[in-house]
């Protein structure tokens, strides 16, 4: 069963709520136009996005944006489940708003459900967009470190201010705007989602599909590989774009940039 009600009366965002085997998703919709499909970060929910959406909904863009499993009303995730359930809950949702085939946008760790769901569901999918996504390096164990800090709600505020500065934002940046919005039972979830998700197929998503990697140039969990790097690693159909003054956060930095990066070439995919 599916509801709907208006989040607001001036920018036309809908919540709405699907219920499929056993659980529930959350998630909101606005616009008209292409299908554009937004997958947030590691422990982070959909609103890291709504910095983007008025730009992208200028550029006539319909937007999906699926909150993740234990996070503004959808249920957790079950022991045992992995990658694979979190993309199919991401395809249900595409299904119900019968906006296949959809682009998929996965912001950091969202990258993974990305390029899961197009492997599982290629007939869901038209091109992929991965932001700020490791794909081709190993993260630091200091770097390791201050993510986890991150997480850590017991840590004074400054303390945790010190390691968001330190591995998610530029130098010029704010990064008190992440202080808040963090789910540490979810980060830990997904984590473990992704540990028992043995198979790789679904790595190589550009030797399909039409994949733009979004980079930040100031990102020092996954600076912006070589063309050739990305292309060795994930698959000859991906291209690159960087933004500058950004890091790993990268969508509270650069809203505008990065929007108009995927809008451009959302506008430049074939069919």
């Amino acid at each position: 069963m599916m509801t709907s009600t208006p989040r607001t009366k001036a920018d036309d965002v809908h919540q709405r709520q699907l219920s499929r085997d056993g659980i529930t998703l959350h998630y909101r919709v606005c616009g008209a136009g292409p299908s554009v499909v937004l997958i947030p970060s590691l422990g982070r929910g959909t609103e890291d996005f709504d910095p983007l959406l008025p730009p992208l909904l200028q550029a006539g863009l319909r937007l999906i944006l699926p909150e993740p499993r234990g996070i503004g009303g959808s249920s957790p995730l079950r022991d045992g489940e992995t990658l694979h359930q979190m993309a199919a809950d991401v395809a249900a949702i595409i299904a119900a708003e019968a906006a296949g085939p959809a682009v998929l946008v996965g912001h950091a760790a969202g990258n993974w459900v990305a390029r899961v769901l197009a492997h599982d569901r290629p007939d869901l999918t038209r091109a992929v967009a991965l932001v700020a996504a490791i794909v081709t390096n190993v993260v630091p164990e200091g770097v390791k470190t201050s993510i986890s800090a991150s997480f850590d709600m017991a840590l004074p505020d400054e303390e945790r201010l010190g390691h968001l500065r330190a591995v998610y934002f530029a130098a010029a940046s704010d990064a008190s705007v992440w202080l808040d919005g963090w789910w540490p039972e979810v980060s830990a979830a997904q984590r473990e989602a992704a540990r028992l998700t043995r198979d790789q197929d679904w790595i190589r998503v550009a030797d399909r599909f039409e994949t733009l990697y979004v980079g930040a140039a100031e990102d020092v969990i996954s600076p912006p590989p070589d063309l050739d790097v990305l292309r060795d690693k994930i698959g000859p159909k991906a291209d690159c774009v960087v933004i500058p003054g950004a890091g790993h956060a990268l969508l509270p930095e650069q809203p505008e940039a990065v929007a108009q990066a995927l809008a451009d070439w959302v506008g430049g995919l074939p069919g």
